[in-house]
């Protein structure tokens, strides 16, 4: 087959500019279409990519080819003879793992938000030429990705510019790049390499620590899909995975890909040389490198069936992201614990923060991880003022299903079944067979899911998947954790029941405190506060940034007290009635001494 031919350059790294060339050999007689995806798999949100081209234009070998706009991401070529070559301009100024950033201090971009499909000719293999910008100053700039350097000598070296290939467009989507002056480690994990690459500035950073804990993670994983083999599951055609991350002060991100994952990280999380301490921003790194590599196997390859194939150009709605995020976070801490990175204790403050978290949302009351999952194109990732009043996250409360599962599994079996079971399944039916040459990818169904879950840990647990699933009760959690040598108790110290809460949010903008959030049944509601509000003062006191809860601490649930507030630059008076803290919190300790079950469970 006649390959797809793209071409990809930073023209103006000043101007955030790529400037991308796609040509066709043998466009359609009636008019070749051109269409670029509207969401990135991982990120279930409609972010119309298209409105950053700036400019596009159509030739042939006669010169000028008409082109129409169809809609608001598809363009229509008059009907013309081979080659035909779109060239277009992208604005690329989205620090953010979902979408394409430019400066002149690096490039990166995903392929969904720079490559236009040849509409028709999904299936044609794709040749990427990636070209360094112009200038001195970009004279040591290299390219990371996974995606596979073209054979022959106008092939790119590792780490350069120059020519890639890939099978299809959803394997060049599926590759993302960085280009710059980056850090770079590599290690192997079970014989696959893996490469780390770090942009942006991190004085001391101890690549090799890093190297050393990510390669205990990756092996855990891929002994936990394959325990025989001991194969990762991109040898077949990329031969290696990447972890890029961007360093920025404050970030936090991970979307996954086939064989890469893009992240962003705060500088602080990360170690530096002659510092061996384990840092809470290090555990928190670590366990988003667990999370996106974890998704190498769920979501990337075993996949609910409405992403198979992905359609790039609208919603695809699942009820499963329970079962592809919510699992996925349920492991990505598991693995932590397992490895030894961290210790049990340490693990199970993990837990108690999420479980804890969740209970502090009342939307966990009015939707389940199931409509959570299938509204998260609408709901979770466009939340507002109201979300934890709405809205329940599939990511935290369903690690929460996950972990419930687990246990309860172990329990029934004396250890001799568990969600690792499950997950090994799915990957053997709906995952590693799918990925053969050849072979026709299908999705898993909700009711094969539930199926699998009896036939694999020989128990019947549909009735309990659907009330952890479809339901909005509470987890019990409390007794499956004592089975394991846990102790959960409900933590109402008298501090906690008496301290005054106003149940709201608030950040700060220029000095003065937005509220941003107004929880259920909080005083604050009750008074009447909003978001959008700005505080004035309380009780007669000023409010400054993170001087609230300062004040607070000197009153009681049950005080009054007046809150001064702006809406609309109106200024408005309101009586409170202090309340209480809303939401039960578990303190959960681990009781001393080995116990076989959480010892197989944990791996310690």
């Amino acid at each position: 087959m006649t390959p797809i031919r793209y071409a990809i350059a930073p023209l103006h790294p000043e101007a955030h500019l790529f400037a991308v060339t796609v040509t066709v050999d043998a466009p359609d007689p009636e008019g070749q279409t051109f269409s670029l995806p509207a969401w990135i798999p991982g990120s279930y949100m409609i972010r119309e990519f298209a409105r950053n081209i700036v400019r596009i234009r159509a030739d042939d070998a006669r010169g000028k080819v008409a082109l129409t706009k169809v809609d608001k991401q598809t363009w229509q070529a008059a009907p013309c003879e081979g080659p035909l070559a779109l060239r277009y301009e992208v604005y690329a100024w989205d620090l953010s793992v979902r979408s394409a950033h430019l400066d002149t201090t690096h490039g990166f971009f995903n392929g969904s938000s720079v490559f236009l499909r040849v509409d028709g000719q999904d299936d044609q293999p794709c040749i990427v030429e990636i070209t360094a910008p112009a200038g001195e100053a970009y004279a040591n700039w290299r390219v990371a990705t996974a995606m596979p350097e073209a054979r022959g000598r106008d092939g790119a070296k590792r780490y350069g510019f120059g020519r890639y290939q890939v099978a299809n467009y959803d394997e060049l989507v599926d590759h993302p790049v960085e280009m710059g002056e980056f850090a770079l480690a590599s290690f192997k994990a079970c014989g696959a390499q893996h490469d780390v690459v770090f942009t942006g500035r991190v004085p001391g950073l101890d690549l090799q620590r890093i190297s050393r804990d990510l390669k205990q993670i990756c092996e855990a994983q891929i002994r936990l899909f394959e325990p025989r083999s001991a194969r990762a599951p991109f040898l077949d055609s990329n031969r290696r995975y990447v972890f890029m991350t961007m360093v920025t002060t404050d970030g936090y991100g991970g979307l996954e890909h086939r064989a890469s994952t893009a992240l962003m990280c705060a500088r602080g999380d990360l170690p530096v040389r002659g510092n061996s301490e384990t840092s809470e921003g290090y555990r928190t790194f670590l366990g988003l490198c667990s999370h996106e590599y974890f998704h190498t196997w769920n979501v990337k390859r075993i996949k609910p069936a409405a992403f198979v194939p992905y359609r790039l150009d609208q919603e695809s709605y699942t009820p499963l992201l329970w079962l592809f995020e919510g699992f996925t976070s349920y492991y990505d801490d598991l693995i932590l614990a397992r490895t030894g990175l961290i210790d049990d204790k340490q693990y199970v403050e993990m837990i108690t923060k999420t479980w804890n978290g969740v209970l502090r949302g009342n939307g966990r009351t009015k939707q389940s991880v199931a409509a959570s999952s299938f509204d998260a194109w609408t709901k979770y990732y466009r939340q507002d003022e109201n979300a934890p009043n709405a809205i329940v996250s599939y990511y935290t409360k369903g690690s929460l299903v996950a972990l419930a599962l687990d246990l309860t599994i172990r329990e029934k079996t004396a250890g001799r079944r568990s969600l690792d079971d499950i997950m090994r399944a799915l990957w053997q039916r709906y995952g590693r067979e799918f990925y053969a040459p050849g072979a026709v990818q299908r999705g898993v169904t909700e009711a094969e899911v539930y199926a699998l879950f009896d036939e694999i840990s020989g128990l019947r647990l549909g009735a309990l998947l659907r009330a952890l699933t479809e339901g909005t009760g509470e987890i019990g959690l409390v007794p499956l954790l004592r089975a394991f040598g846990i102790k959960a108790e409900a933590q109402k110290a008298p501090a906690a029941m008496t301290a005054a809460a106003l149940g709201i949010k608030t950040r700060v903008e220029d000095g003065w405190v937005r509220v941003t959030q107004v929880l259920d049944d909080s005083a604050g509601q009750a008074a009447g506060v909003s978001a959008g509000d700005l505080l004035v003062a309380f009780d007669g006191l000023r409010v400054t940034g993170g001087q609230l809860d300062k004040l607070l601490a000197r009153y009681r649930a049950g005080d009054q007290a007046e809150l001064h507030v702006f809406r609309r630059d109106e200024l408005h008076v309101m009586q409170l009635k202090l309340g209480r803290e809303p939401a039960t919190q578990y303190r959960v300790t681990v009781e001393e001494g080995r116990h076989a079950l959480r010892a197989r469970w944990l791996g310690q």
